[in-house]
């Protein structure tokens, strides 16, 4: 590859800050706004417009599996829209308060922030590490306002690729371990104008719905041109718009702008046939429409951290209470979309995944090998591909991200690294916080 020689120029420094918070997904949100209700200053950097990542700018249809308690139920509780169409049959297994109104759940973050007195600045991506040798003292970040210096005394990295991670020098795979492939990316529309008394609403893989020209999932395998296939269909906070997560790409590099940029111009391809096909053969959308469509595109998997624990597919099954958790009750399955077409691949496991318990996410998970003064959250942590699938959804994420960012303002206080803290202390303050929690009114 053909390079040139930038010339070196003096950084302004923007800001100097106790925790510095990569990325507003779920992650990054609840790390920056439990950080900041411990007592200490937080910044936190978001590339977009918006703050909530996926659940937002993605159009997230719902808040996907069973996560009991943890910052999660507070988002919950306070971004529920009540859902204009009262006795759903939810086919996804969640309940009515799990459905996502982006616009509101957007206003309910900011609000959060700013109670919580949290720093934001969005339009900013942090694009290299300020390192002090293995050291992480802040980020470089370029925005509108040029390239700019914000330095922290702890760093959370709740990028979803965990780029300041990589670029740090934390060890990590991409994709699936025996060969490095990843899950297809996505893009989440919405249609209008669907009959809720005749739609149907599959919202699993395995969900195979009659309808009058056969089995749905059966008619999108015959219809749809690969590696389009598959239907899932989920209702929304509005009368008659559902959301759909049908756009399907494999083979997608989430940590390429190439491949981004590739994959987001096949999905939107796509969404004109998934469109037209659901007009001919699902009961309710005949006179369906395309509404709107995310702004960015899903990215399920990329790099696998190497952390001071690896958690696995084991801990997952047998719901693991390790001495050093710091998120539990975690619930979903091993959720992973086709490697190479549409539907649930091979390896993963939903309707039938035998473990109901919950399972527990240990504090060396978000401690990267290498690095010091940073820690991970949300789908970066260090965990095996197949355990990943089950940790990597939004409710998870969330939790993870309240884990950070509680052990991020602990650790400024106490004046240690992440890695010398004590963890009994962080999991003291976490179960006092959701003592709080519980006592709150809820919806």
């Amino acid at each position: 590859m053909k390079t040139i020689t930038e010339p070196a120029r003096e950084i302004p420094v923007a800001e100097e800050t106790d925790v510095l918070v990569l990325g507003a997904g779920p992650a990054g949100f609840s790390a920056a706004v439990c950080a900041a209700r411990e007592g200490v200053k937080v910044t936190l950097l978001e590339g977009s417009g918006d703050v909530g990542g996926m659940a937002t700018t993605g159009m997230m249809s719902h808040w996907i599996g069973e996560t009991k308690g943890g910052f999660y139920e507070e988002i919950l509780n306070r971004s529920t829209d009540p859902c204009g169409n009262p006795g759903l049959d939810l086919t996804f297994g969640g309940s009515a308060r799990q459905i996502i109104n982006p616009e509101k759940l957007k206003t309910v973050m900011i609000r959060m922030l700013a109670e919580a007195g949290v720093n934001v600045r969005l339009y900013t991506r942090a694009c290299e590490p300020v390192m002090d040798g293995d050291t992480v003292c802040g980020v470089f970040a370029e925005s509108k306002s040029g390239r700019e210096a914000f330095l922290s005394k702890i760093t959370i990295d709740a990028t979803g690729d965990g780029d300041i991670a990589a670029k740090a020098g934390v060890p990590y795979h991409l994709g699936r371990e025996s060969d490095g492939k990843m899950q297809p990316a996505s893009i989440l529309f919405k249609v209008g104008g669907v009959d809720y008394e005749r739609a149907v609403f599959p919202g699993r893989f395995e969900d195979e719905t009659p309808v009058p020209a056969g089995v749905i999932q059966s008619l999108a395998r015959e219809h749809l041109k690969a590696p389009l296939g598959h239907v899932l269909l989920v209702r929304s906070t509005l009368p008659g718009v559902v959301t759909c997560n049908m756009t399907n790409v494999p083979d997608v590099d989430g940590t390429d702008a190439a491949e981004l940029t590739r994959a987001t111009f096949v999905c939107r391809e796509q969404i004109e046939e998934i469109v037209d096909f659901l007009r001919r053969y699902a009961p309710g959308y005949e006179n369906c429409y395309l509404m709107s469509a995310a702004s960015c595109i899903g990215i399920r998997e990329t790099r696998h951290f190497h952390g001071q624990y690896v958690l696995t597919e084991q801990d997952v099954l047998e719901a693991e209470e390790f001495p050093d958790r710091v998120v539990t009750r975690a619930h979903f399955n091993f959720d992973i979309h086709n490697m190479s077409g549409a539907g649930l691949d091979e390896t993963g496991v939903t309707v039938s995944f035998p473990q109901r318990k919950g399972y527990s996410i240990p504090y060396r998970c978000l401690l990267p090998e290498r690095v010091k003064n940073l820690l991970l959250a949300g789908r970066d942590i260090s965990g095996t591909h197949m355990a990943h699938s089950n940790y990597r959804v939004m409710p998870i994420c969330a939790n993870l991200g309240q884990a950070a960012g509680t052990a991020a303002a602990l650790s400024v206080r106490q004046k240690v690294g992440p890695d010398g803290l004590d963890v009994r202390k962080l999991q003291e303050i976490l179960r006092r916080r959701e003592r709080e929690r519980q006592r709150m009114p809820q919806v």
